[in-house]
């Protein structure tokens, strides 16, 4: 009997642990899970705008009863919406409910503009059909009868909404709804009101180029005339005869846009340009109205971008006067931290003069108040100034460079407050009022979770915490990524991370395929969550290779030194690091030196191309994406900011152009390319292959018709990442 019970329980006993392990067992993914299943897609928390009161914000609600969009007003104390501002029933156009892409209030809260159709142009500039909606009528109107708009913006006073169409400017008087035009001189390729050309949107950050006075009176604008600059001519494809698209890129060296900045005064009617210099081969990457009636702030850059200067201007008049000025050694970098205070004696501004970007309060004279922020690190987002309580709220890298903390602190230097114990990367959404704010936190391993917290950094409410992601993953075979530090040669430490195979073996020799973007100021070496490239390496480890992220010297979070080191030279140093870098890791016991790869993107993709020459005896395969092959190709704010224009400097340019290195192409070597990139143009592929054929070297090539920079639409995300892995199986 007792012989029988134990065999029972032995057998019980096996059968638990063969439950538990098939429990245990985790399963593998493939790519469909990553780009087509959406199987590891995060969800946040999106379209959250934050009210004149702090206490609540509005958001979209799906009604699928009416099969119509419903806005929502939400209390933040509880996370629970209180009261419907509009019934998406309610909007309604010729008897159908409108569908929109995007809606903004008043200032009142009383009028929400609407945009239909929304047709984006390049990075950040659109188009679209807007509607007026009146609250307390319920009435819905079109703003305007005459083709599309762009970047219709309400008055700050209520009662006005302006526009861009066709290059040129209007507004509409909402009590009315009749429009005026501001500009008739706007035309195709040669002016612009209201907007910016293509090089100050992608390289300045910004779209829409006209600002309303805080009062609403006025309306500051910029004016491109952009008919001097060379077109650059890309052929779509599709038609029996392909079609051409021309605007005008000015690339490195190239006549740029002369840019002029105007005033218009509703009551007057009346044109004022501002006075911005003689010099027509300058910058303006910035202009704000200042708490001061009929004060414009206009920030002007020379040429090489290592000057900035803020002027002061009287919107009245146009007359003005430089009240700060600052220069580097290399480059000074735009940002929208300026701001100035609502007591109108004051402004705060960020600098990297001491090293490190900190922040700087001035007068409105431009003399030196305080230094706000001080230390070995650097403010990486400022958040603004709570004028009321004396305090400000900024993002910083003072725990690491490759975290991002939000802190506060008084308006003159003193106790500062850590509000983000967590470690990781925080991205802060403070409302208007400087009472709330969404913490939109993650780590390497840890998907975004949405936190919404008290100023003071109490915690109020976990609006999104992604559990159903962390459950999903811990069922899959995911590794976990390793942080790590080395010293190259040149005593420079460096930052990395790898990721190796679930069941990593110290003993065998593993492949390694390393990934950078490398470009100034970027970095890769962060503790945040990554999405797509990190899944698809996750995936390449199941495959039996490890990856390996190193940011090398020009990256950013560093400081001033580290970061402008490149300067002149661009390529240089990179490639000199991630050298180092695989040959660090080719050190390791378990790496296989002879079979190191490298790819990137962009940037990334020129020096991944670079290293696959210049390191021709280190890397056994490459794949460069979209990239630049000479930068005498590329952009003329980029490229110069970083280089100097190319008739001073002809070296930086030529020296570590991968078609100067061409010939000493060793390894395997993949180029991908769209026809339709805008920004990083076919053109630098053609002149790849052209040297390559030159020096009968053999490459791979893939090229995706009418596809932009970001190579993406259709199934076209799927086919490149699946022809990448293919490259890597067979070549490394």
């Amino acid at each position: 009997m007792r012989h029988t019970l134990n065999r029972w329980m032995i057998a019980a006993s096996c059968l638990v642990l063969a439950v538990s392990a098939q429990a245990q067992q985790k399963r593998d993914f493939d790519l469909d899970d990553i780009f087509r299943k959406g199987t590891f897609q995060a969800r946040s928390v999106y379209g959250v705008n934050w009210m004149r009161n702090g206490q609540f914000y509005s958001s979209q609600v799906a009604d699928d009863k009416n099969k119509a969009v419903d806005i929502v007003q939400v209390d933040v104390t509880t996370g629970q919406p209180v009261s419907t501002i509009l019934e998406g029933e309610d909007l309604k156009m010729d008897g159908k409910v409108l569908k929109y892409d995007g809606y903004s209030f008043s200032n009142d809260e009383t009028k929400i503009l609407f945009e239909t159709e929304h047709e984006p142009i390049y990075r950040r500039s659109s188009k679209g059909h807007f509607y007026v909606y009146d609250r307390a009528s319920k009435k819905l109107q079109k703003l305007s009868q005459g083709g599309k708009q762009s970047y219709a913006t309400f008055s700050p006073d209520n009662k006005f909404v302006a526009f861009v169409r066709d290059n040129n400017l209007f507004y509409v008087d909402l009590a009315n709804m009749q429009e005026r035009q501001i500009t008739n001189d706007g035309k195709w390729n040669f002016i612009i009101n209201g907007g910016t050309d293509w090089v100050y949107e992608e390289e300045f950050g910004f779209a829409q180029a006209f600002f309303w006075s805080p009062q609403g009176n006025q309306i500051a604008f910029y004016k491109f005339d952009e008919s001097q600059v060379p077109e650059y001519n890309m052929q779509m494809w599709g038609p029996l005869y392909p079609q051409d698209y021309k605007f005008k890129y000015p690339k490195a060296g190239e006549k740029n846009a002369t840019v002029a900045i105007y005033t218009f005064d509703l009551t007057s009617g009346k044109t004022t340009k501002m006075e911005t210099g003689n010099e027509a081969d300058q910058y303006i990457p910035r202009i704000n109205w200042t708490n001061t009636p009929n004060l414009l702030s206009i920030r002007r850059m020379n040429r090489l971008q290592n000057t900035l200067e803020i002027l002061h201007a009287n919107a009245q008049t146009g007359q003005s006067k430089v009240v700060l000025k600052e220069t580097d050694k290399a480059y000074i970098d735009i940002t929208d931290d300026l701001t100035y205070l609502a007591n109108g004696k004051q402004f705060v501004h960020s600098s990297e003069k001491d090293g490190f970007n900190h922040l700087y309060l001035y007068d409105m004279n431009g003399k030196l108040v305080r230094q706000i922020t001080k230390g070995k690190w650097e403010v990486s987002s400022f958040y603004g100034v709570d004028e009321k309580n004396g305090t400000i709220y900024f993002t910083s890298t003072e725990v690491s460079p490759m975290e991002r903390h939000l802190y506060s602190m008084g308006l003159n230097g003193k106790n500062k407050k850590s509000l983000t114990p967590a470690k990781g990367t925080h991205t802060i959404n403070l409302s208007r009022d400087f009472k709330y704010y969404l913490d939109y936190y993650s780590t390497i391993t840890t998907p975004t979770v949405v936190s919404l917290h008290t100023s003071d950094g109490k915690q109020i409410k976990v609006l999104e915490s992604n559990e159903n992601l962390k459950s999903t993953l811990a069922t899959y075979n995911m590794p976990k990524p390793e942080f790590f530090q080395f010293k190259t040669s040149e005593n420079v430490t460096l930052n990395g991370y790898t990721i190796k195979p679930t069941d990593f073996d110290p003993n065998k020799k593993y492949p390694v395929l390393m990934f950078q973007y490398s470009g100034p100021g970027s970095q890769e070496v962060v503790d945040s969550w990554r999405g797509r490239n990190y899944l698809w390496h996750s995936y390449l480890t199941k495959q039996g290779y490890i990856i390996a992220v190193i940011d090398n010297r020009g990256t950013g979070g560093r400081g001033a030194e580290f970061k402008k080191m490149t300067y002149g030279n661009l390529g240089h140093y990179e490639v000199i690091d991630q050298i180092e870098g695989a040959k660090h890791l080719g050190n390791l016991p378990y790496v296989d030196k002879g079979r190191i790869g490298i790819w990137g993107w962009s940037f990334g993709g020129y020096m991944s191309s670079l290293a696959i020459t210049k390191g021709a005896d280190v890397f056994k395969a490459a794949i460069a994406v979209a990239p630049v092959i000479n930068w005498r190709f590329y952009d003329s704010i980029y490229t110069e900011r970083f280089l100097k224009l190319p008739q001073d400097n002809a070296k930086g340019y030529d020296d570590n152009s991968p078609i100067t290195h061409a010939n000493k192409l060793r390894g395997k070597y993949l180029l991908i390319h769209g026809t339709g990139d805008d920004n990083v143009h076919f053109q630098n592929a053609v002149e790849m292959v052209n040297a390559l054929v030159k020096a009968n070297i053999p490459f791979e090539s893939a090229y995706y018709p009418n596809r932009n920079h970001g190579i993406s639409g259709g199934n076209t995300t799927i086919h490149l990442f699946t022809k990448m892995t293919e490259f890597i199986q067979r070549n490394l």
